[in-house]
């Protein structure tokens, strides 16, 4: 009898547990039910609905007088969607084949792809290529077709270093910007305006919310939301103006058989830029599909350097234009008088420096020195004032830093002096010789075409110094004003009036008497410049020429170098005076004119 009650008493208690788990498992399937049923029919969903994002256009580049220069064109782009499972390794390589794009570069994508959003493999395919994966689509499962905006250059090369390119998000930068919101396969500027204002440009994307069966073919759409357009960028370039200079830089260069040249027009009153050119350029458009092996390689073995804005990067000896800020300093320091003449035989007297080939101007006081651009004058100036002074007054033009102007990888520059030469030669101390060289812009010095620009710019402007910029207005897509641009006063010289006058007087006889007088004869408007010449220990000299106008109320300077291109007025002025035509609209280089070569004389 106790056995059979020890049996049944362990079937009861069997069957309390039974009834137990019976009991757990009900109420927890009840529980999930009620309420956990929205939680997991959301996951539910998940497995059957996508949203496939919708890019936004970028925002369009309009010249000051809303020509358009930058925009986008629909094109068609091939990704991969790994709805509801892995792609497979057959559906990779065949895609290879087909799109011309490594294994392995799919494969890497995969790897560091996550979320839902489509892994991007290549963008703006063409049409055959459409055609192929639409037509066989059990070929390529997983893989679509997206219509998204194309990046259109529209002038090609025209202005590539100031627009600058876009190109696909890679690993660093997507370290680099992790907290803005970048994404895989993201389209991001890179270079010129379009890396600067990216955040602004891009937008906001839109997006489908699509479902999908089980072999993750979409079946129908159950939402969308329209992408959002970037903002739109009015520039402070002159389209006219723009073509023109890039025009006569390639004619010239073409003429002397130079492969090298930057040019920079600014309103000196505002600090606009009215046209930035840099030579060789390359066309923007091959980063905005993805550029290709051979032409990246074409471009980054080129000795000349297409890729570099030389208009902010270049760093060249600034040659006689920097005689502008010996000037300065000599009279507002009285270390010399406007009427003091003082004797060029040829050779300085302490130390046997001269002028280009030798050539003796006799007695002559600072307008005619300034005006022919005489060395053994400038060095006597450099004698009195020391390298102390000369620094002070370089850099109180705003040498020897950047401009701060709204395009990347803006260089610094030079400016001579003592703690340079001792932090990086053996030998720091400093010679006279060395102040020789720093007075007519050899030696140490070291400006960008943007930078002569401002120093000419602040002459002409009497004495301030506005921060250039690129960018006039930000707006939205239906025109609304995001940003107005207005100019900023960045300095004013610390010298008198009168100095300031006496330096555009001597600028003005240049184009009359001196050294760019033979170029500027018969022009109609009245100009100030200065030429230059800048030796170069790696082959010919740099030829320099700076200017503004109209000489009474300046609303133009101009910046001209040619890399290699001899004396500046036969390399540059010719490209300078071209400009000026252009700008004022007169002579044979207006807008729509034939030109005509004038003659040169070379001569510093």
């Amino acid at each position: 009898m106790d056995e059979i009650e020890e049996f049944n008493g362990r079937i009861r208690t069997l069957g309390i547990l039974f009834v137990l788990v019976i009991v757990i498992l009900l109420g927890r399937a009840c529980y999930l039910q009620i309420y956990d049923g929205v939680y997991y029919s959301r996951l539910a969903d998940g497995n059957r609905i996508r949203i496939i994002p919708t890019i936004a256009p970028r925002g369009t580049f309009y010249d000051r007088n809303g020509e358009l220069l930058v925009t986008n064109r629909p094109g068609f782009a091939v990704s991969l969607l790994p709805l509801t499972e892995p792609i497979k390794p057959e559906v990779i390589q065949r895609l290879s084949d087909l799109l011309k794009v490594p294994k392995s570069d799919i494969e890497q994508k995969i790897a560091v792809h996550s979320g839902v959003d489509p892994i991007h493999i290549k963008s703006d395919v063409t049409p055959d290529i459409v055609s192929i994966i639409e037509e066989q689509k059990e070929s390529y499962p997983g893989v679509v077709i997206e219509v998204q905006p194309i990046r259109n250059y529209i002038l090609k090369l025209m202005g590539a270093h100031t627009f600058g390119y876009v190109s696909e998000i890679n690993e660093a930068e997507l370290e680099q910007e992790k907290d803005e919101g970048y994404k895989t396969g993201d389209i991001i500027g890179k270079f010129g305006l379009e890396k600067v204002y990216d955040k602004e440009l891009r937008g906001e994307n839109g997006g489908e919310q699509v479902e999908v069966d089980v072999g993750g073919r979409p079946v129908q759409i159950l939402g969308q939301k329209e992408p959002i357009p970037g903002n739109d960028l009015v520039l402070t370039i002159d389209k006219k103006l723009q073509e023109a200079a890039e025009k006569a830089v390639d004619e010239q260069l073409t003429q002397i058989h130079a492969n090298a040249a930057a040019v920079v027009v600014m309103n000196p009153q505002t600090g606009e830029i009215l046209a930035m050119v840099s030579r060789p350029a390359f066309d923007p458009n091959l980063f905005a599909h993805g550029i290709s092996t051979k032409d990246w390689n074409l471009l980054n073995k080129n000795p000349y350097h297409p890729m570099d804005n030389k208009t902010i990067t270049g760093e060249y000896p600034p040659g006689s234009t920097f005689k502008i800020v010996t000037g300065t300093a000599a009279l507002t320091e009285r270390v010399v008088s406007p009427t003091e003449k003082i004797l060029d035989t040829g050779r300085h007297w302490i130390i046997p420096k001269g002028n280009a080939e030798g050539e003796a101007l006799g007695w002559i006081d600072f307008t005619q020195a300034l005006a022919h651009s005489d060395n053994v004058y400038f060095y006597e100036m450099g004698n009195r004032l020391g390298i102390d002074r000369l620094e002070k007054y370089a850099r109180m033009f705003g040498l020897g830093q950047r401009t701060g102007i709204d395009l990347p990888y803006e260089s610094d520059g030079l400016v001579a002096n003592r703690r340079y030469k001792q932090k990086n030669f053996e030998d720091g101390e400093w010679y006279l010789s060395e102040t020789f060289d720093a007075a007519i812009g050899q030696g140490f010095n070291l400006v960008t075409p943007l930078q002569a620009a401002m120093v000419m710019g602040e002459i002409a402007a009497d004495g301030k110094r506005y921060k250039p910029h690129v960018v006039k207005k930000i707006v939205t897509a239906d025109g609304k004003t995001v940003k107005d641009v207005q100019p900023e006063l960045l300095s004013k010289l610390e010298v008198p009036d009168s100095v300031i006058k006496l330096i555009q007087e001597g600028l003005h006889q240049v184009t009359k008497v001196g050294t760019a007088a033979s170029n500027f004869r018969g022009f109609s408007v009245d100009i100030a410049g200065k030429t230059g010449t800048a030796e170069n220990s790696q082959g010919r000299d740099h030829g320099w020429f700076v200017a503004y106008g109209p000489f009474a109320n300046p609303n133009i300077v101009v910046a001209v170098i040619v890399e290699q291109g001899g004396f500046g007025s036969q390399s540059a002025v010719p490209i300078g005076r071209k400009v000026l035509e252009a700008a004022f609209g007169i002579g044979t280089y207006a807008p729509n004119a034939q030109n005509t070569q004038a003659k040169q004389k070379p001569k510093d």
